[in-house]
């Protein structure tokens, strides 16, 4: 077939990490991007797959980076002064990586704020300093040192990324349904028209199907992307934008103590924290609020400030349903109080069936509630590219719409995906997402309660924190 080129990147181009996704974007590359092959480099230290790279002549340095030999290594990929980063790896410092493409003149994107080892489990940082707030205010404020610099973008897969693309486009859809004149271009623009349209929060919202033929192992720890991706964020504590609209704090939960304010933590494993959400299909479901970058970049851009007071803001965090063999797998790490020493990713091979919704699911507007966003199935994503399921394509596809972004926009400095032009990036992305579906419920966390317990209700104002968590 003959595929659509979207832009082209010159100079060397280096993918750091050869993991799932970095093996599901290569395809999107190869086919969606103009380069040199022959300055391509996979850094990766495995060679489980080095035979992939082999088959499409990329060159693969078996090589784990670390803090003694990460700026050695990359500054003798890039010479003269200009190529591109994409950063698919786990334990590797990402602000370092920002930093140093700084000085090199070199792009970067990355889909996490990723620490050096030891940040995540075990680590003596009180449990405030492990979530992602410090981590995102950090590289807030070095964005603010490289002013036009190279473009680096922070966080931008499918989640954080894509679903800030949905967000804005969910936005308009509500507003043309409710009759509301909407033509948003600048960030308080669309703050404003959140406010107007009285979204009070967003879910990002997730269901992920998918299933294979084999029984999950006792002892292993099976997931549909990555399992260090996901025990890693799963436990550090819950975190939260914080709506303006929230009457009191969750119990165990904790404004932090410095910086904007935007949102707050929860002192227990966003793993084990469950809220009420829904998705299309299976309806009302248990989601759980690990910790995200969208969780508080999209509670930030979309604040209206009076002066040095918020008049608005949605609360916002994910409510993500893993697959079954990984709501599993938790149970038994959870249970065992220890990680795994076995895991495994389940491939599109084995895979039988089951796909991915993912989306946002807006709340407290006049039409109640709206789930907007991606529904992909296995054998859509299997049709669609190789080495990837459909939670890993909504991913992948994610970050080729933030490679060709940045290579179209080569010096705007740090950015995020919501100050990223969404109408451009689900262009290049839509192809890949299955069906962009809208649908609106009359659902409310109050509804579906078996019997009645002993809970913190607030009977007033059915979208309050409160009644979404599950304790």
């Amino acid at each position: 077939m003959t595929y659509q080129i979207h832009a082209r990147i010159d100079g060397p181009l280096v993918m750091i990490g050869f993991g799932s996704i970095g093996r599901g974007t290569l395809p999107l590359i190869l086919r969606h991007i103009d380069f040199d092959r022959d300055a391509f480099t996979v850094i990766e230290p495995s060679d489980e797959f080095a035979p992939i790279l082999a088959e499409h002549g990329i060159k693969h340095l078996q090589l784990a980076l670390t803090e003694a030999n990460f700026s050695e290594t990359l500054r003798g990929l890039f010479p003269n002064g200009k190529g591109f980063i994409v950063n698919l790896s786990v334990d590797v410092d990402s602000i370092e990586l920002m930093k140093l493409c700084q000085s090199l003149g070199v792009q970067y994107i990355d889909t996490v704020v990723e620490p050096w080892p030891g940040f995540y489990f075990n680590s003596p940082l009180p449990n405030a300093d492990r979530t992602n707030y410090p981590l995102r205010e950090k590289v807030r404020a070095l964005g603010k040192s490289y002013p036009g610099g190279p473009t680096a973008v922070s966080c931008c897969g499918a989640n954080p990324g894509m679903v800030s693309w949905l967000l804005k486009e969910a936005l308009l859809r509500l507003a043309t349904d409710t009759g509301v004149k909407a033509d948003p271009k600048t960030q308080q623009d669309w703050a404003l028209l959140a406010m107007t349209l009285g979204v009070n929060g967003v879910h990002i919202a997730e269901r992920d199907t998918q299933v294979s033929a084999r029984p999950k192992p006792q002892g292993t720890f099976v997931n549909s992307w990555s399992v260090d991706g996901l025990l890693s964020e799963g436990y550090q504590p819950a975190e939260l934008g914080w709506g303006t609209h929230e009457k009191k704090l969750p119990p165990n939960g904790h404004k932090f103590k410095s910086g904007p304010g935007y949102a707050i933590w929860i002192d227990r494993p966003g793993a084990d924290t469950r809220v009420r959400s829904w998705c299309p299909d299976v309806g009302p479901q248990f989601g759980l609020v690990v910790t995200h970058n969208e969780s508080l970049s999209i509670p930030d851009y979309y604040t209206v400030w009076d002066g040095p007071k918020a008049l608005y803001r949605p609360t916002c965090h994910y409510a993500y349903h893993p697959c079954p063999d990984a709501i599993l797998s938790l149970h038994e790490v959870n249970g065992a109080g220890k990680l795994p020493e076995n895991k495994h990713i389940l491939t599109a091979d084995e895979i039988t069936e089951g796909g991915d919704d993912l989306g946002v699911f807006l709340y407290g507007h006049a039409k109640g509630a709206m789930w907007y966003g991606s529904r992909l199935s296995i054998a859509e994503a299997r049709a669609l590219a190789p080495y990837q399921n459909a939670t890993g394509m909504q991913v992948t596809s994610a970050v080729l719409a933030a490679m060709v972004w940045t290579a179209e926009n080569p010096n705007m400095g740090f950015v995020e995906a919501d100050e990223m032009d969404h109408a451009r990036c689900l262009d290049v992305q839509r192809p890949y997402l299955g069906r962009i579906e809208c649908h609106y419920t009359d659902w409310t966390p109050l509804q579906n309660r078996i019997n009645r317990f002993a809970e913190d209700r607030d009977e007033s104002d059915p979208w309050q924190f409160t009644n979404f968590l599950a304790v």
